[in-house]
């Protein structure tokens, strides 16, 4: 049995971050293989933003104190905090993860991937520039990649930098290289002068939805809308459209992954119950990558509210729209909250979405298979 290590944002309190990393492991496993996921060790950011080390006891009060400036419910601040300290000790072992960490382990594969494990240029002091995330001194005897990102890192932005060099030189090294947008693949072309393969996010490609037997089957006496966003990005007028358009359909609204000024609920639940709470919504509002991909596979009716990138600043633009285009799903796209009204009404033709989704899941399954089997 080969024994094959997956590289991701693993320990990331997140949903999205959980449910792709377990989606990888199980598609892995099913090639007959042992899986463990591998750490990385957390480098300074390139983009410094307070981020020198004597800051780094404020930035967690910060941190901290952060939830309580968001406007929403009191008791949903507090389930919220909650919610997040108690993340990795819930849901980490459902993944094999414990608190000790895996650096650099022997394997007979090492997988970098799926995620944005490629955002080098950014200043999330959680992630920062740290080269393992692009193979360097593992000691497996392949590494390839899986759907990799670089998310809002372009081009330009290595180049400006001054790390063009150096992540190129460390990408040639790979056996193969799976990219899961276009920016990511043509970046990986001009570094390296080969082409990637493209492959959707795990979370697409592992059928939950007839695989999974975690997910539980959730019976709500009210019918909702679900507001998937992170906390404080959804903005005061946003807040205020949602909260009348929800009245309007007589619908409550349920906000999972963040608070939000107009929800009535806050939902902390475990990974899978969040499908299970997608598959009974009436319809759903998000600005984020994952929140478009559970709308997807639980063939909901759906919005995604574009956030472009600005600067250093991180917008979702990029990731989303390659994603949402590849699936032919363009017009549940908009930068306007006020156009939900309209995208909502529309019904999605889930036939052909799960066509080209059953497409890509055997083209993944192909990339994996040759590779981990071969």
């Amino acid at each position: 049995m080969k024994k094959v290590g997956i590289m991701s944002m693993q320990r990331i309190a997140n949903y999205g971050s959980f449910l792709q990393a377990y989606a990888l492991k199980k598609l892995i496993e099913e090639l007959d293989c042992k899986v463990e996921f591998v750490d990385y060790h957390v480098g300074r950011p390139v983009i410094i933003d307070n981020a020198d080390s004597k800051y780094k006891f404020l930035r967690k009060i910060e941190k901290g104190l952060e939830t309580f400036r968001f406007q929403a419910p009191f008791v949903h601040k507090l389930s919220f905090i909650r919610y997040k300290q108690s993340f990795a000790k819930k849901y980490m072992p459902l993944l094999g993860v414990s608190n000790e960490k895996n650096y650099n382990p022997t394997l007979d594969c090492l997988v970098i991937g799926s995620d944005e494990v490629f955002n080098c240029i950014q200043k999330n002091t959680n992630v920062g520039y740290s080269l393992e995330l692009f193979g360097k001194d593992n000691k497996a005897k392949k590494l390839l990649t899986y759907a990799a990102s670089f998310g809002n890192t372009t081009l330009e932005k290595l180049e400006k930098y001054k790390k063009a060099d150096e992540v190129g030189e460390l990408l040639k090294k790979f056996d193969e290289l799976s990219v899961r947008d276009t920016n990511s693949g043509d970046i990986v072309e001009k570094l390296t002068g080969k082409t990637p393969v493209y492959n959707l996010d795990p979370v697409l490609i592992y059928d939950y939805m007839k695989c999974c037997d975690k997910i539980p089957q959730l019976k709500t006496k009210e019918k909702y809308l679900i507001l998937y966003a992170y906390a404080g990005r959804i903005s005061n007028s946003e807040a205020n459209w949602i909260s009348a358009y929800a009245k309007e359909k007589k619908l409550k609204i349920y906000a999972i992954g963040g608070i939000q000024k107009c929800a009535d609920r806050f939902i902390d639940c475990s990974p899978f119950e969040v499908l299970a709470y997608f598959n009974n919504a009436e319809e759903v509002i998000t600005d984020t990558f994952h929140g478009s991909i559970f709308s997807i596979i639980t063939h909901c009716t759906f919005t995604t509210l574009i956030r472009k990138s600005m600067g250093d600043s991180y917008g979702n633009e990029e990731k989303i729209s390659d994603l949402l285009k590849r699936l032919r799903l363009n017009e549940r796209m908009t930068m306007k909250v006020e156009s939900v009204k309209n995208i909502n009404m529309r019904e999605i033709d889930y036939v052909k979405v799960d066509e080209l989704l059953n497409a890509y899941r055997k083209s993944a399954r192909e990339y994996l298979q040759k590779n981990l089997e071969g």
